[in-house]
């Protein structure tokens, strides 16, 4: 009989998007379980994936009342489904989740810190966060950081003490390199019905355009003002290739740009604003070179995708993106929520056409290596299986 396992994640676009592919894998060799908050997507989760899902309700937010009657949920199911490994990832969710698994006796309890709530928050709250990653921690047998920078800020920030280390080359899911890859296979003939240069065309671009591209939610966190700012300035250059910005994604409500950024980024002839798009590989294949100066990450998606298409990327120094990204090798990284510095490396990859070609040449082998989905998934099955040997082992020795 399979031992079972549930993977938790606090609401269901988080086991759709962060997961996908791996609880079909790992269901192979484990009774899977996928428990969540259902904003509509869990029955999608259950029919791709072909694993039971468990609806939970639980709030991102902190709301007192409703985290404990989550709480009493995931206590009721883990008495009734009885596993024998509890993941979590995402921070309330894991909250809620480890602690239901230490009341109820799961024998393994496994945190993956995705990313780090409190870094960027300040005063009682940023207090506060840190406290919910502590109990997390404490919680948790086994704590996995997701990167190398959130290994360092968990040993700093002294939020646990328990021993640590990535898996694999860290990323939780890994990417898709045949889905995101600028050859025709049978996974992406939906984008390459037409090349690279002709979806291009259809944008509005020419072979004497410079084209970044920004994918991802269009709020201050992601260093957008520092774009427009960098942008409009660039604007006005007279540069070797026109520069054009190409943004893909929405603008929210919470933590939004301000209103002179919204306003450049609708109206500016040199921005092209499409909106949120399911599939981004079209736009990525259109660019030359991709811009995610954000603010704080986990470990991002975005350049992994933009590397596998073979574009180099200029990201931020923080955690995730300065281990996708080796500097001058598959791009470039520079200071956080420096508009100059944004400036002056978007200013020297139109002035330097042949090192650009040389790190898009870089960028999809260094990905390939490091964040295939397929080694991510086995490093992950094979950490499952080392739970119960390393028990084994403990009990031989005494």
């Amino acid at each position: 009989m399979k031992k079972k396992l549930i993977r938790l994640t606090t609401v269901d676009l988080s086991l759709d998007k962060l997961l996908q592919g791996q609880l079909s894998y790992l269901s192979a060799y484990y009774d899977v379980i996928g428990v969540a908050s259902d904003t509509g997507l869990l029955k999608k989760v259950e029919e791709r994936e072909g694993v039971k899902v468990i609806n939970v309700p639980m709030h991102r937010d902190i709301s007192l009342i409703c985290d404990f009657r989550s709480l009493l949920s995931l206590i009721k199911i883990f008495h009734k489904e009885k596993p024998d490994i509890l993941h979590c990832n995402t921070p309330k969710g894991s909250l809620l989740g480890l602690i239901a698994g230490k009341i109820t006796g799961v024998p393994h309890r496994v945190y993956t810190v995705t990313g780090l709530r409190y870094q960027g928050v300040k005063g009682f709250l940023r207090f506060v966060l840190k406290t919910m990653e502590r109990i997390s921690c404490a919680c948790a047998t086994k704590v996995i950081p997701e990167g190398e920078g959130v290994l360092h800020t968990l040993q700093v920030d002294k939020i646990t003490r328990k021993p640590l280390s990535v898996l694999y080359f860290g990323n939780i899911n890994g990417i898709d390199t045949n889905y995101y890859a600028l050859h025709k296979n049978h996974q992406n003939e939906r984008m390459l019905n037409q090349c690279p240069n002709s979806f291009r065309e259809i944008l509005g671009y020419s072979s004497s355009d410079f084209v970044f591209i920004y994918v991802g939610r269009i709020v201050r966190d992601k260093g957008l003002n520092e774009l427009a700012g960098a942008m409009s300035k660039l604007s006005h250059e007279a540069l070797p290739q026109k520069i054009k910005l190409l943004m893909v994604g929405s603008f929210e409500k919470s933590d939004p740009v301000n209103p002179s950024t919204e306003c450049y980024f609708k109206s500016s002839p040199d921005v092209k604003f499409v909106g949120w798009k399911d599939d981004i590989r079209p736009y990525l294949a259109a660019a030359d070179t991709l811009v995610f100066p954000s603010y704080r990450e986990g470990f991002p998606n975005v350049p992994m995708q933009a590397g596998a298409m073979g574009l180099p990327c200029i990201v931020t120094n923080i955690n995730g993106c300065n281990e996708i990204i080796r500097d001058n090798l598959n791009g470039k990284i520079i200071q956080v929520k420096s508009e100059k510095a944004l400036y002056n490396t978007m200013k020297w990859f139109v002035l330097h056409p042949e090192e650009v070609k040389r790190m898009s040449h870089n960028s999809r082998g260094f990905i390939t290596s490091r964040y295939k989905q397929e080694d991510v998934w086995k490093a992950t099955l094979e950490m499952y299986n080392n739970l119960f040997t390393d028990k084994t082992k403990s009990k031989n020795a005494l």
